[in-house]
């Protein structure tokens, strides 16, 4: 074993968990789950079968990553946040056959609170502000918040709003990092 585990914790056998990995108390993870390397699992973590959590996500306590959820890199998800996996669930009709597909990519932040509905995608760099409801798919860097999510800004890598409009043209640099960002349309990047 590469990785560290509460004594609380419950890791069903063929579950994947990388190097340097921390499972804390009262954590389940599936049989079928494949958890990255330098990951941290918060108190009270569930995470399905049919999961995948990139290398150095951080995952906050009592978040369930239900099956057909999948975190790239370096993603973040805020406590109490929660995942769907079902558009339309009824306790007495078995959908287990309708999941959808929730992709999170590189370095997203999932805030306290928020909800993500299945089958979207949330872009590279974006943040989701606490408590925000998301129900359709979100752009690379922007700032999402509210019921439902709405875009309000654009964020960089290292985090802080950037002072850019939400549609046009410009250029601003991360004041922490130098970073250049150019916005086209609606489309924004970071300069390499």
């Amino acid at each position: 074993m590469n990785y560290t585990a509460h004594p609380s914790a419950v890791i069903d056998d063929g579950a994947e968990i990388g190097e340097g990995s921390r499972v804390w108390h009262f954590v389940h993870v599936c049989s079928g789950a494949r958890v990255g390397k330098g990951v941290s699992l918060g108190q009270n973590v569930f995470v399905g079968n049919k999961v995948v959590v990139g290398d150095r996500c951080k995952i906050q306590n009592n978040v369930s990553l239900y099956d057909n959820v999948t975190l790239e890199e370096g993603v973040f998800c805020g406590p109490s946040m929660v995942f769907t996996n079902v558009h339309n669930p009824r306790a007495l009709i078995e959908r287990k056959s309708e999941y959808r597909h929730t992709l999170v990519r590189r370095g997203a932040t999932l805030g306290a609170n928020c909800t993500i509905v299945c089958g979207v995608t949330i872009g590279e760099h974006a943040f989701i502000g606490a408590g925000a409801v998301v129900n359709r798919d979100v752009k690379a860097y922007a700032l999402m918040v509210g019921v439902p999510a709405r875009q309000i800004g654009w964020m960089s890598e290292f985090g802080e709003q950037l002072p850019l409009p939400l549609l046009g043209a410009g250029e601003t640099t991360c004041k922490h990092t130098g970073e250049v960002y150019s916005l086209d349309g609606d489309t924004l990047r970071r300069h390499p």
